[in-house]
């Protein structure tokens, strides 16, 4: 049964034996993507003729089509999408002159040659390093030996951190539901007594009911994701590997995800969902923590701590205007940490600190840039990131935020809801 925020279920087959695409990119939208790649490899790599992509988030993103096979993006001359299998659906989904098949890299300079971008004789090619496995790229040299690969992943990341306004809506409607999702819907589905499990499984009804398409991406060679982090009390502590501050059980050592079938929320816990929704491919991060019991019994100390990670968020959303400096945010709210007292559990506690405090989001949940040491590029108009201040207590949990927000000329925008306060579950 579809929700009132999904459409209804149509059959998208014409007549006969053809097949329509469910979404095919405007060629315009692919047009100004590759503009701005190539602008950034003006910038950063100005003796590479092109930049060669592997990666299935990033195929998609230069072409429309979630493609198995490679992209090829020249400074000068047609890009090319490169298919190993799933040409037909390629040429539904995107809007592309030049979609080709091909079995072994070592016929790409013919292809490419015979259709007029051919791949250069001596200036360097971009690869985005970041997208093929040691073997496959391995391969790919060995095939190519003729060819100079320089790491392409950075401008490709900096062209992907700036959204059109194609992908903005995409984001900001996505934000919405997310928002609907874990702070209007869930609370009347959740109550003290339920484990990390049940509590997993009632956010994933509601997920699936505004339309989560069930799956996101993580950059970050070999991370993985399923639904996010949901942990009771002291379980937000538990020692974890994932790059982010909450910790977690998860559902197994082999998969420590959601949360953990024998713990149960206890009256007097905060609880933490750290999780992500996602639409039509793009992602917005949220965390809303939930509090079991009335307002009242939250003891001082962690409403201070939690009101401490609500000003966080507004002072950097505030500031992150076109032309900020991540590093130079960063830098500030670590030095109002310490002058205020925070420093202990900012971040998480012990071994589970992260030195950072947000992060770009849209096709996959760890974008560039980085609210980090570092990061100096300045920020854009465009930009989206998640936010994400956050503070461990010991012996309680965690308490603290995470949004994500557009970037805009008077400052961050957020798209994920405007209520930050812990939502109390008698």
């Amino acid at each position: 049964m579809s929700s009132p925020d999904t459409a209804p279920a149509t059959d998208t087959r014409p007549a006969g034996n053809g097949f329509a695409a469910i979404e095919a990119m405007p060629a315009e939208e692919l047009a100004l993507r590759h503009a701005r790649v190539r602008a950034e490899l003006a910038r950063a790599l100005p003796d590479a003729a092109g930049l060669m992509a592997f990666s299935r988030p990033a195929l998609y993103w230069l072409s429309g089509h979630l493609g198995n096979g490679a992209f090829w993006l020249p400074m000068d001359g047609a890009p090319v999408l490169l298919c190993r299998r799933g040409i037909d659906r390629a040429r539904l989904e995107s809007p592309l002159a030049n979609i080709l098949p091909f079995r072994s890299y070592s016929d790409l300079p013919g292809l490419l040659t015979d259709a007029g971008s051919p791949l250069p004789d001596s200036s360097a090619v971009a690869a985005e390093t970041s997208g093929l496995p040691w073997s496959l790229g391995t391969l790919l040299t060995k095939k190519l030996p003729t060819l100079r690969f320089v790491p392409g992943d950075a401008p490709l990341a900096r062209a992907r951190s700036v959204k059109t306004a194609w992908e903005l809506d995409k984001m900001r409607l996505c934000g919405e539901r997310h928002h609907r999702a874990l702070h209007d819907i869930l609370p009347g589905r959740m109550r003290p007594g339920m484990t990390e499990r049940e509590l997993s499984i009632a956010a994933w009804g509601v997920f699936f009911e505004l339309g989560h398409s069930g799956h996101m991406r993580m950059n970050g060679p070999g991370d993985e994701i399923f639904l996010g982090h949901v942990s009771a009390g002291e379980n937000a502590n538990y020692p974890s590997v994932f790059n982010g501050p909450v910790g977690l059980m998860g559902d197994h050592p082999s998969l420590p995800f959601m949360g953990y079938a024998g713990t149960r929320w206890n009256p007097g816990e905060p609880l933490v969902m750290d999780i992500g929704f996602c639409l039509e491919g793009y992602a917005t991060d949220k965390t809303q923590v939930y509090w079991s019991g009335p307002r009242a019994s939250i003891p001082a100390r962690v409403a201070a701590a939690h009101a401490f990670c609500v000003s966080v968020q507004a002072w950097l959303a505030e500031n992150m205007k076109p032309g900020a400096i991540p590093s130079q945010l960063y830098e500030a709210v670590m030095q109002r940490a310490e002058k205020e007292g925070w420093t202990e559990g900012f971040m998480a506690l012990g071994t589970n600190k992260v030195s950072f405090l947000g992060h770009g989001i849209g096709l996959a949940i760890d974008e560039h840039p980085v609210i980090a040491k570092g990061f100096d590029d300045p920020l854009e108009e465009g930009v989206v990131m998640a936010l994400e201040p956050k503070l461990g207590i010991p012996g309680v949990g965690m308490v603290g935020v995470e949004n994500t927000f557009e970037v805009t000329p008077t400052g961050a925008r957020c798209i994920t809801g405007a209520q930050y306060e812990m939502v109390c579950i008698d």
